[in-house]
């Protein structure tokens, strides 16, 4: 019996995971949850799975999310949470030894250099993101030393083949129509900018403990492949499935056993999918890029990174920016701050707030200067 604990649990994350963890009650417990606020879906999961250690971060903070992953009876913590919320709890849940499945990017980019030292044994961090899950499973019984390279995939987004004058005109109602994944809405915006997957590079170089140049993207419609790895003798591995999040929340959960996630979910329809790769337009889509440069910078772009995207896309869901400001407005900021590298991982979240106030001042800018320089 798995006894889990679930941060995040009534987000599209979390919901995949209480799915699979419906389906199994035979093999799991559910012992704690934990959502942003109270709700009646909150109610409704821990009723149905009869959890009296409920928390509302609204309510507790960070200490109600330290008390979880605690707690004796919670032995694998889920942490489908967005934003840095919980990397506190996330960081005393890998000192406890308790075994994590992490669907939260902001946690590593921002504090990765603090966090990943923490792991204690192989598999005690499973990635939870369906494309860090599959090169985490591509990446079982093979030798680091051997990779030549990795592959994330994206879907493209809505705009995939938008011309760039097509781009100007995009709508925040537009753009939160993602044609694979239900997601929440500032990750359906980056998944349009393709923003998203520069941030999960960011990730997967800490995940995996790999250098930059070993990590890349690749757009593949239909989103059936997940992710790739390709080996120093020149052969590819490679990940492929239906797009459900029950499948990684699955196998993070059971791993290394595999089951059927639960009902309802696809197998399988080879027949269905044509597969292709293409490189991603750093034209028409230039965060990727900016992700890129601060994959090389490091030190405190990456938390910058996080800072700058949030108020980007904040703005623009409320209208005080174009979709094509985005990126400019992420690179103004980047390069307007100017600060040292952090040397904690309260400094580095600190920078997150700072990157929030230097996008509000250049917000006010009459005319953003888009892609006009580089970083460095």
């Amino acid at each position: 019996m798995i006894n889990v604990g679930v941060i995040g649990a009534t987000g599209s994350v979390g919901s995949s995971v209480m799915a699979v963890c419906g389906a199994w009650p035979e093999k799991i417990h559910v012992a704690a949850l934990a959502a942003n606020r109270r709700s009646e879906k909150l109610a409704g999961l821990a009723e149905k799975f009869g959890v009296s250690r409920v928390y509302a971060f609204e309510e507790s903070g960070e200490a109600g999310l330290e008390e979880l992953v605690s707690l004796p009876e919670v032995e694998h913590v889920v942490f489908a949470s967005s934003g840095t919320g919980a990397i506190k709890a996330l960081c005393s849940a890998l000192k406890a030894g308790k075994t994590v499945s992490l669907a939260n990017k902001e946690s590593i980019v921002v504090g990765g250099a603090w966090v990943m030292p923490l792991v204690k044994y192989p598999e005690q961090l499973r990635p939870l993101d369906s494309e860090h899950n599959a090169i985490w499973q591509c990446l079982h019984g093979e030798d680091k030393r051997f990779v030549r390279k990795i592959y994330l995939t994206a879907s493209g987004g809505p705009f995939r083949e938008f011309s760039a004058e097509e781009l100007k005109g995009v709508t925040p109602e537009m753009a939160l129509r993602h044609p694979v994944w239900d997601m929440g809405a500032k990750i359906t915006i980056d998944s349009a900018t393709l923003m998203n997957k520069g941030i999960e590079l960011i990730e997967a170089m800490y995940l995996f403990g790999l250098d930059a140049e070993q990590v890349d993207a690749l757009v593949s419609p239909g989103s059936f492949v997940h992710g790739l790895v390709e080996f120093e003798d020149g052969s590819v591995k490679m990940l492929a499935a239906e797009p459900d999040m029950k499948l990684p929340a699955g196998s993070c959960l059971f791993w290394p056993e595999r089951y059927f996630p639960c009902a309802g979910f696809k197998r399988p329809d080879f027949t269905r999918h044509e597969v292709k790769f293409y490189e991603p337009d750093a034209e028409r889509f230039p965060a990727m890029r900016i992700a890129r440069e601060v994959m090389m910078k490091k030190g405190a772009y990456p938390a910058l990174l996080v800072g700058a995207d949030e108020a980007a896309v904040d703005m623009f869901l409320k209208g005080r920016i174009g979709f094509t400001d985005i990126a400019g407005l992420i690179e103004e900021v980047l390069a307007g701050c100017d600060v040292s590298e952090p040397h904690s991982l309260d400094e580095a979240i600190s920078y997150i707030e700072l990157a929030h106030v230097k996008a509000r001042e250049l917000s006010g800018v009459e005319k953003l200067r888009v892609a006009a320089h580089k970083l460095f």
